[in-house]
């Protein structure tokens, strides 16, 4: 594994589009400096990796944006999730770091160690975490000052089978889970996510949204909704390829993108 800059990348799409597709987790990437620090083999990444990465998701963004009629942006990360988290806070507010998994994990999904607990996070943070966070608000900043508005959709997978990392596992694991926020999803949102996918959940197995904390809670404008795919629907588990599924999936996206751009 080597280090491939850039950590992430916006795609950009049609001026007047208020919407971004944000791919956090699609990708394996780890760079040489990062590798160094974790104490897995090399299998025992791969395994992990297949375990934790939202496989294939960067690619039904790509697939939805194609025939929407108004083109929307993508923000996508191009490391994985092993590197930084971009979707966690950096301090104790995380609830996930129970489960050593805040914004650097230093756990694995199944409970291993990932990292030493008295890692020193601060240069990751400090070289990706931050970065990444800048970029996505100026990026939302972007489509509030050019439409007037945002639409943030978190593109995501999940595993069929509930992994022992979940801390809200327990519930129904739906076709697609639908990730709302009280402040930042408005109910034409999620009526149009449910009319594009059909079978959906809301905020189970996961729940919440990503939005930047310079406008969270701050601004109606900027709204949000996650969308959490469950993975055996158009991939082979838990990190193989991805199958026809995609195609229908990306297009039941591509339908939401329209219904939210007009």
């Amino acid at each position: 594994m080597t280090d491939v800059p850039p950590s992430f990348e916006l795609l950009p799409g049609d001026r007047q589009s208020p919407v971004i597709l944000h791919v956090p987790h699609s990708a394996r990437e780890i760079p040489a400096a990062v590798r160094a620090g974790i104490v897995l083999d090399d299998e025992g990444l791969a395994r992990e990796l297949d375990h934790i990465t939202d496989a294939h998701t960067a690619e039904i963004a790509e697939a939805a944006a194609g025939p929407a009629g108004v083109t929307p942006w993508r923000f996508v990360n191009r490391l994985s999730r092993l590197v930084v988290d971009p979707e966690r806070f950096p301090d104790e507010r995380e609830e996930m770091l129970a489960v050593g998994m805040g914004a650097v994990y230093t756990r694995t999904t199944h409970g291993r160690v990932l990292r030493p607990d008295d890692v020193d996070t601060t240069p990751l943070v400090e070289r990706y975490f931050e970065p990444y966070a800048r970029a996505m608000t100026r990026a939302v900043a972007d489509r509030l000052e050019a439409t007037g508005r945002a639409v943030i959709i978190d593109v995501h997978s999940y595993p069929s089978r509930r992994l022992p990392y979940e801390l809200h596992g327990e519930g129904p694991r739906p076709p697609v889970c639908l990730g709302t926020d009280s402040f930042h999803t408005p109910p034409a949102l999620l009526d149009a996510a449910r009319e594009a996918f059909g079978e959906t959940e809301l905020d189970t197995p996961f729940g919440g949204t990503y939005v930047p904390l310079e406008f969270y809670g701050k601004r109606p404008e900027v709204s949000a909704l996650m969308v959490e795919i469950r993975r055996d629907t158009y991939m082979t588990e838990p990190g193989g390829s991805a199958g026809p599924g995609l195609e229908r999936l990306a297009a039941a996206l591509a339908g939401l993108v329209d219904a939210v751009s007009r």
